[in-house]
């Protein structure tokens, strides 16, 4: 398996973050896996599994992210992935959910649950607060078994209409 490093970067949004980080990781020889950005507030994350070249150490990586003038008061983590960066049959996405309206307390919770109950694995989960009107849209990316996939995105949408929210479902 290859030299297999996450890189994990935590700062106040700006114009230029996720440049910055992969502009330096292309400069090291890192091949990009998975990779993850999102504005949270005013804050942002970036995450990525990343291929080192031979001989390069996390430390050095870890070093020259640092020093980034785009990274200033950043939280910057730099360590070994140990788990195969090949995706599982639960890491398929089967079909994308999207539920929206009112922002409710435990909805996440409430829905999470649910596709547990199928046997269903989140792949990829995004919510976020649209100011205008209070509304809340989550995002479930989600690997359904085939055999469970009709009776959980009908378990999916009946609860969110209980809840007085809009519920879309595609397959991917």
């Amino acid at each position: 398996m290859a030299n297999l490093a996450l890189v994990t970067v935590v700062c106040p949004d700006r114009v230029g973050l996720v440049s910055a980080i992969t502009g330096q990781l292309f400069d090291h020889g890192i091949n990009l896996r998975d990779v993850t950005f999102a504005s949270l507030g005013q804050g942002a994350d970036f995450s990525a599994v990343c291929e080192l070249p031979g001989g390069l150490p996390v430390a050095e990586l870890d070093a020259g992210l640092k020093a980034l003038p785009e990274l200033a008061g950043a939280q910057v983590e730099v360590k070994p992935f140990t788990y195969d960066p090949n995706p599982g049959p639960l890491g398929q996405v089967t079909h994308r959910v999207e539920v929206s309206g009112g922002d409710q307390p435990g909805l996440i919770a409430r829905l999470s649950d649910i596709f547990g109950q199928f046997g269903a694995n989140i792949v990829r989960l995004d919510a976020q607060t649209v100011p205008e009107g209070r509304r809340y849209s989550i995002r479930f990316a989600v690997s359904i078994p085939a055999d469970r996939a009709d009776p959980c995105l009908a378990a999916v949408a009946n609860t969110a209409e209980s809840l007085g929210l809009q519920c879309r479902a595609e397959g991917a």
